[in-house]
């Protein structure tokens, strides 16, 4: 009776049409999934739990970097608030280092083979840059990796949707063949009742032939029908499966497009080989200025004056400053040094709200899971202590 309701049920399920999914958007669909399946069950969960706690190792990440960048700006009102005489005194010592690194500049203004913007930003960021030449390299490495994958996804999910689409035509094709099979039957046996009782001629052998002829076809439809839709339940899962494994190629894929423009945005360079170029050059204009032995031993007395000067107030880092005593001197210096912060810190914020929305929302899918199948509860609550006494 059931299987009669499908074939002339109105309005039968379509198939849905997608363009390429937005690779970071994380999309939940547990409609396909078999609650009451133990296996389906704890997957769908794990899958949540993991991309709870891929968003945790981030933002553990992030919120150290986060740090770090406030408390640079910190140190930046701390130092524009110092009373007039200290900052005086300050400003001394900025002058001297300032005009020793002019002299020096005149010199190798004969021979360095790098942009003095680029030599100081890379001397700002020296102890660095070979950890974001690694860190570069990596991600774009992974960047590689994830997008293969997140494409290898794409293309089995459309094979799938196009199966999908494939066997809902069958079965509209079959419905229809079933009328048509029951259009036949129905003229054949009017056609026999004619010649039988019009023209009195014997038609129990057609009535037999037709009967069955046509059981034959409606059966042979029902099978293949039936096969669609058992294969059309297993299309649906597997589309299913594919999307919580997008889900987490989605959040990878992301954080690694972040970390990616991050890098590129700390470093001012555009890939992991311009700046390991752009170290390389470095290093040999630095070995040049060596030889400058008397103004380097001048530049350190009055790097570790600014030091000595900047310990005596809330500053948590004064070594940072030695080798941007322009920036206290020029306004317009540390209002670019200002800006450069807070791009930086802006950049993390969105990473971190992506990072945490993502773990509330896995969250609050769970929840939605345990709401709609209370009787799951105590064992999906259970999961979710374990992967947090786990540190997950």
């Amino acid at each position: 009776m059931g299987f009669w309701k499908n074939i002339f049920r109105i309005g039968a399920k379509r198939s849905r049409e997608e363009t390429q999914t937005d690779w970071e958007e994380i999309v939940y669909d547990h409609t396909e999934v078999d609650f009451h399946n133990e296996e389906q069950r704890s997957r769908y969960i794990t899958n949540c739990l993991e991309q709870i706690a891929e968003a945790s190792k981030e933002i553990g990440y992030l919120n150290g970097e986060y740090g770090l960048v406030t408390a640079y700006l910190t140190d930046m009102e701390e130092i524009e608030a110092l009373p007039e005489e200290p900052r005086q005194d300050l400003n001394q010592v900025a002058n001297r280092l300032v005009l020793l690194e002019q002299e020096r500049q005149q010199y190798f203004g004969r021979t360095e083979r790098m942009k003095d913007s680029d030599y100081f930003r890379m001397r700002k960021q020296e102890g660095e840059v070979l950890e974001g030449i690694r860190k570069l390299q990596e991600a774009e490495r992974y960047s590689k990796l994830v997008k293969s994958d997140m494409q290898r996804l794409d293309r089995e999910r459309n094979a799938y949707e196009y199966r999908k689409a494939e066997l809902f035509t069958l079965q509209t094709n079959l419905r229809g063949m079933v009328f048509i099979f029951i259009s036949a039957l129905a003229a054949c046996l009017l056609m026999l009742a004619v010649l039988q009782f019009g023209f009195e001629l014997n038609t129990y052998a057609g009535y037999y032939i037709t009967v069955l002829t046509a059981a034959v076809a409606v059966t042979v439809v029902c099978v293949k029908y039936m096969d669609a839709d058992r294969e059309i339940s297993s299309v649906e899962r597997a589309i299913s499966k594919l999307i919580q494994l997008q889900n987490k190629v989605k959040i990878r894929y992301v954080n690694n497009k972040n970390l990616l423009d991050y890098l590129c945005i700390k470093y001012e360079t555009g890939s992991a080989a311009q700046l390991e170029k752009n170290w390389q050059s470095y290093q040999e204009e630095k070995e040049e200025r060596k030889q400058f032995a008397e103004a380097e031993a001048k530049t350190e007395y009055y790097q570790q004056e600014m030091i000595r000067q900047l310990s005596r107030f809330r500053v948590s880092d004064p070594g940072r400053w030695v080798n941007q005593a322009k920036a206290l001197l020029d306004p317009r210096e540390m209002v670019e040094i200002r800006h450069e912060l807070i791009v930086r810190r802006q950049t993390l914020r969105q990473q971190l709200d992506y990072n945490n929305g993502v773990a509330q929302t896995a969250r609050g899918e769970i929840m939605n899971v345990v709401q709609e199948y209370p009787q799951y509860g105590m064992e999906i609550m259970g999961m979710v202590d374990r992967y947090d006494a786990q540190g997950l």
